[in-house]
């Protein structure tokens, strides 16, 4: 079983080790770091920053809060993916952390299977969006504040069904059965559309995806038509 290596920053000390004590329980999932801060999250992760997977963060922090670390970390720590687990659940604040590229945005009384399950998907995906964030990306996508390149680079058309493959949340080896390719040229595929649309992780791909309609997107296919949000 793949090793998911987690990282949590959070000041609130219950909260922290309850979920740490929470992942532990998991199978192929390990806590390498905790923090109380952001500056103590970057602190410790100069020496674990090669084995960090994913990081469980905070927004409101002491010292350095969670939206300046994460501004960081996107500069800094690109391959390691942040999950935001935070009570501020408003719009405002998920567009924000998606334009630094959040890998998930979760509201601190999600559920314990939706916590675990959010981290594996993002391990396995590069992001894990749910119904409200996906809602909020579709109705942000033409906003004047969000910098768009006036020239879009031309994706293959294989390139491009790969990308709303990726949008619809499926896998690599789930992409390479439906196409007939091996994984390892679906890898190869979503790096040079990286490479092309400039983005540094998958999340930000979907986001900038979605906002320029490079994509088709049917919130239905996920949710179904009786979802509550």
């Amino acid at each position: 079983m793949v090793q998911i290596n987690i990282g949590i920053a959070d000041d609130a000390t219950l909260l922290r080790k309850g979920l740490s004590f929470l992942l532990k329980g998991q199978n192929g999932i390990n806590v390498v770091l905790e923090a109380v801060n952001g500056q103590d999250l970057l602190d410790k992760l100069e020496a674990v920053s090669n084995q960090l997977d994913i990081l469980i963060l905070d927004l409101e922090m002491p010292v350095l809060d969670g939206i300046k670390t994460a501004e960081i970390l996107k500069e800094k720590y690109p391959n390691v993916r942040v999950i935001i687990l935070s009570s501020h659940y408003s719009d405002s604040y998920i567009i924000n952390m998606l334009d630094v590229g959040a890998a998930a945005y979760l509201p601190k009384d999600a559920t314990p299977n939706e916590f675990v399950s959010t981290i594996r998907n993002v391990h396995e995906n590069g992001f894990h969006y749910n119904e409200k964030v996906w809602k909020i990306i579709e109705e942000n996508k033409s906003r004047d504040d969000i910098e768009i390149p006036t020239l879009i680079p031309t994706l293959t058309k294989r390139e491009l069904e790969i990308l709303q493959l990726i949008c619809e949340q499926q896998t690599a080896s789930e992409i390479a059965e439906k196409l007939y390719i091996s994984r390892r040229t679906v890898e190869g595929h979503r790096t040079r559309i990286l490479q092309k649309l400039n983005c540094r992780n998958v999340a930000g791909l979907v986001a900038y995806a979605i906002q320029n309609k490079l994509v088709k997107f049917n919130p239905q296919q996920f949710w179904g038509t009786n979802s509550e949000g």
